[in-house]
């Protein structure tokens, strides 16, 4: 099914150390022009090194190659929301400033912005319905107003690949539904892999699962499988409500990847 897809980043052997401690070893995987991912694992497992080292921030061992279909003057289109808190509320820089920040990689930190900048912004700021709150001090916002702004910065260079590290962090149940609804609207039109730690909803939100534990396991489903959780450290508890039907898992053991840890 795979090998007709077109690949535009493919990690072969890579590994990730911190000090002389392995966050990532042996990892290999493809990401598809056409994924949703959802990253799941445990807290230390090497989720955030993962998609920081396809973003060139870390280093890495091993290769990390990008298709020509994601490059641009010589560098991945790729978008970034990491994991925020809030912003100081005397912070002064507004909400238009913060989303043009996600364009300095393409015009330079000392060229200024145009006519055709400035309605990309328009168009980000009615997508995530901050029409007018473009002038506002990014600290005035509620906490989810401030994670639609980053989301905004995220996608306003037209990236091929949108990475969001934890986008959920800190906002009401409200905004996290209008957050997966504009996922989905948006996986229409690139890649998206996200880091969530709520593997419950996130299983009805994305079309793929990679499981990382110092090592990848992609699976091609959204189901959540007692093989996934044992990749997640497990026991967990998956709790849910409506027609939906029950699984009763059998005595679980460590797989080899947590034993290392313990």
């Amino acid at each position: 099914m795979s090998n007709s897809r077109s690949t535009i980043i493919s990690l072969s052997d890579v590994g990730v150390n911190y000090d002389g401690i392995v966050a990532l070893e042996h990892v290999n995987l493809n990401i598809y022009e056409d994924d949703f991912i959802g990253i799941i694992g445990p807290n230390g497992g090497g989720k955030s090194s993962l998609v920081k080292a396809i973003m060139g921030i870390i280093p890495h061992v091993g290769n990390i190659e990008f298709s020509q279909s994601i490059m641009h003057g010589g560098k991945p289109q790729i978008g970034y929301m990491p994991q925020i808190t809030t912003f100081d509320k005397a912070f002064p820089i507004s909400v238009e400033e913060v989303i043009m920040s996600g364009l300095q990689h393409e015009r330079g930190m000392l060229k200024g912005y145009g006519k055709e900048e400035r309605k990309r912004v328009k168009e980000v700021l009615e997508l995530t319905s901050l029409n007018n709150l473009s002038k506002r001090a990014i600290g005035e916002l509620s906490g989810g107003q401030q994670q639609r702004v980053m989301l905004c910065r995220a996608i306003i260079s037209n990236p091929k690949l949108l990475i969001l590290d934890e986008p959920t962090n800190f906002v009401d149940n409200r905004f996290e539904n209008e957050l997966y609804n504009l996922l989905h609207h948006l996986s229409k039109q690139m890649a998206i892999v996200m880091i969530s730690h709520d593997i419950g909803t996130i299983s009805s939100v994305v079309r793929s699962i990679v499981c990382v534990n110092r090592h990848a396991h992609r699976h091609d489903s959204n189901i959540i499988t007692e093989e996934q959780l044992r990749n997640y450290d497990c026991p967990i508890q998956l709790i849910s409500h409506g027609n939906i039907p029950h699984t009763i898992l059998g005595e679980h053991h460590h797989c080899p990847h947590c034993e290392k840890h313990e």
